[in-house]
């Protein structure tokens, strides 16, 4: 399981010419399923990225995690993270996970998420759908976080 994390004063998703979520400061999770994740790796995914220090303490040094700052978190399903681009110019999708197993993760990934920040400061995206995401990268901070 991989997750793209970047550290944002805000962020937003719309499907259709609608916003469905929206985050002030906090973390956009883009969120990869792949071939053999389970329960397992999403409940290590989901303790690293909201234990993980990448919010600045009083010295400005990132010391601090989402939990330790109070911020919210949207995650986004995004099965290219699980894309094969080893070779050609063009990407493969033979790691993703399905469909069916990849949707039940997300949604058990965001139950975890919930259970620890509270449903208030967790957002989502709309899985398998076309979303438009904005953000404003605070930083910038992005790091990609994997369970192997």
């Amino acid at each position: 399981m991989k997750g793209l994390v970047q550290r944002v004063s805000r962020a937003g998703v719309e499907v259709k010419e609608r916003e469905i979520s929206r985050i002030d400061a906090g973390i956009l999770l883009l969120l990869g399923v792949e071939q053999g994740d389970g329960q397992s790796e999403a409940k290590e995914l989901c303790r690293k990225i909201l234990t993980y220090r990448i919010f600045p303490d009083k010295a400005g040094r990132m010391n601090l995690s989402l939990l330790d700052v109070g911020g919210a978190l949207l995650v986004v399903p995004q099965f290219t993270l699980a894309a094969d681009t080893s070779s050609g110019t063009r990407p493969g999708f033979s790691r993703a996970a399905t469909p069916e197993v990849a949707e039940g993760l997300y949604s058990y990934f965001l139950d975890l998420a919930r259970a620890s920040l509270g449903a208030e400061r967790v957002a989502e995206g709309c899985f398998g759908a076309h979303m438009k995401v904005s953000l404003i990268n605070d930083g910038p901070v992005t790091f990609m976080l994997s369970t192997r």
